[in-house]
């Protein structure tokens, strides 16, 4: 049905790119394209404007880019998922846009059953890690939340933690630890307030960085 299809914002500043995946998407049941727009701060107006599920957007375009159009959509009343679209070479351009609160990302050249199943991924509350951003993301000292704080969370936290950096969703989750969803929400929130994180992405990151993935 139309009203429980994931509406999708596209964001890059080539036309051809978005067309592109315009009729990848079109194809699908559950997906619909609700709009389009050539630069980042075009986006974050139509993201306020079209209220879209998920945003695929490109980190590199003309005046506001990526990473700061991330920023903008943080602080709408209802931030959208946002998906990076990128290539193979930019890994240095897509750890940022992971810290300034990206769910994941997919290449430009993704397959297009691939790039539905992500986008259905980060709507269902996943966070998409691929194994050669999470070692750059290791390498990196300036992640996000102190080591020391990890010391506040309590076991069952630190439970849900690692679950949020294996990609569970809060209903994933539930299931695996038998509790309710609302319990896990709240489990979530006492995570981002005790490590002075800003979203699930960023506990995600930081789980990985200090070793409790599965």
């Amino acid at each position: 049905m139309a009203d429980r299809k994931i509406r999708v914002l596209l964001v890059d500043d080539h036309q051809v790119v978005r067309r592109g995946l315009r009729t990848f998407l079109e194809v699908q049941d559950d997906i619909e394209v609700v709009g389009e727009a050539g630069d980042g701060a075009e986006g974050v107006a139509r993201a306020e404007e079209l209220k879209p599920h998920v945003v695929l957007m490109d980190v590199k375009m003309p005046g506001m880019d990526g990473v700061e159009a991330l920023r903008k959509l943080r602080e709408l009343a209802n931030p959208a998922k946002v998906l990076i679209v990128t290539s193979f070479t930019e890994q240095r351009t897509v750890v940022p846009a992971l810290r300034a609160g990206a769910s994941g990302y997919v290449y430009k050249d993704v397959d297009p059953e691939a790039l539905a199943g992500a986008i259905r991924s980060v709507h269902a509350g996943h966070v998409l890690l691929q194994p050669e951003v999470a070692v750059a993301l290791l390498s990196e000292d300036d992640s996000p939340g102190g080591t020391g704080r990890g010391g506040s969370l309590t076991e069952r936290e630190r439970e849900v933690l690692g679950l949020i950096a294996d990609g569970r969703s809060n209903r994933e989750i539930a299931r695996a630890l038998v509790l309710s969803e609302k319990t896990v929400k709240t489990h979530v929130s006492n995570i981002l307030m005790k490590l002075d994180l800003a979203d699930r992405t960023q506990a995600a990151l930081w789980a990985v960085r200090h070793g409790l993935t599965g």
